[in-house]
């Protein structure tokens, strides 16, 4: 909003060419949402609990007894912060910054679907798998739709460190699209096992992700960079600031030991802008580097499950996700969650050479 009615100003009023700076804007969109969410933060947290919005503990994850009744669907509180923080500090013109805000939005709506069948429920059992998946599906569809018609986006596949490896894979981009969108999804949700274990190392992929963005939408960083340039990228910048301040306000209150959880409606949607700004950013395979941790996470799922039932009841890990292997080793909490946020920078810093090592 200040873009879009001061810009227009700087011809008389020089003092606000500051605001056509995407670096000035994000970092203002960063403090906004951060500012917000550790103000409004508490009256949210007590509205939950009026509500009843408390977390279901399931009975094989016994040492989390005391955390039950925790009110869940903290991602609400992200999304209202990080909306407020883009309506004053974005471009509202901009076509991309609306379609991120829609893959936010609507991944959040369907794990809000999850979150308040759950209540209802008084389980930890939502809407059926099925239903789930056919409507994390339907927003990825849209979501690639968006992309796959835009003529000046490529639907070339980046190939990391390799500066000529592009390969055109035509409309097989839209399939391998929903693909990435959906499993990001449901990885970051499977990681929202511990306080703060799922927000920290999404913020660590969101600065990630906005340095990509940046490159992308800057003509001159992107030819000297080699990477694809993609005009009015750039501006989801500010997107991705926002949601650094609203997760890192959101942290304020999940750190261990967490006052709220995101619930789905904060996991479903942070995994699912995650991979739709690693398509946005043409890094669509750095993607499973910088979230190093979630496939981590997800691959121990499916190992422990593909492993029980072709050995008829063993387990490779005590309990999968990972996280609850270490539990049972007798890792405390606080210790394990402190070493993925360090496996997670690490991760990222190495994502962050892709741009230089081609």
């Amino acid at each position: 909003m200040f873009y879009n009615l001061l810009v227009p100003l700087t011809s008389e009023w020089s003092v606000f060419n500051v605001f056509r700076y995407i670096s000035f804007r994000s970092m203002a969109a960063m403090i906004t949402a951060l500012v917000l969410s550790i103000l409004i933060g508490p009256r949210f947290i007590a509205w939950l609990r009026r509500l009843k919005c408390g977390q279901y503990i399931h009975e094989d994850v016994g040492a989390h007894a005391a955390k039950a009744g925790t009110p869940t669907m903290g991602g609400l509180l992200m999304l209202a912060t990080l909306g407020v923080s883009i309506l004053l500090w974005a471009d509202l013109t901009n076509r991309y910054v609306w379609q991120t805000l829609f893959v936010f939005a609507s991944f959040g709506a369907v794990g809000l679907w999850d979150d308040l069948s759950k209540l209802r429920a008084r389980q930890n059992r939502g809407i059926s798998a099925k239903t789930k998946f056919v409507a994390q599906l339907s927003v990825a569809f849209v979501t690639m739709l968006f992309l796959y018609a835009n003529p000046d986006y490529s639907h070339s596949l980046s190939i990391p460190f390799f500066k000529d490896a592009s390969p055109n894979i035509g409309w097989w981009y839209l399939p391998f699209g929903m693909f990435l969108l959906v499993a990001s999804s449901n990885a970051v949700n499977l990681t929202d096992g511990l306080d703060g274990l799922a927000i920290g190392p999404s913020v660590v992929a969101v600065i990630i992700f906005s340095i990509f963005i940046y490159v992308t939408g800057n003509a001159r960083f992107a030819g000297y960079l080699l990477v694809p340039y993609i005009q009015g990228v750039g501006e989801v910048t500010v997107f991705c600031a926002a949601l650094m301040g609203a997760g890192l306000g959101f942290l304020w209150f999940n750190a261990y030991p967490a006052q709220v959880f995101m619930g789905d409606v904060g996991s479903l949607s942070i995994g699912g802008v995650l991979g739709y700004l690693a398509l946005l950013s043409k890094q669509e395979l750095v993607l499973a580097v910088v979230g190093g941790l979630f496939v981590a996470e997800t691959l121990s799922v499916i190992f422990q499950v593909g492993f029980f039932r072709w050995t008829g009841g063993k387990r490779i890990f005590r309990m999968a996700p990972l996280h609850h292997h270490f539990e049972l080793k007798g890792v405390p909490e606080s210790k394990i969650i402190i070493r993925f946020w360090i496996m997670s920078i690490l991760l990222g810093l190495v994502a962050l050479s892709v741009l230089k090592l081609r």
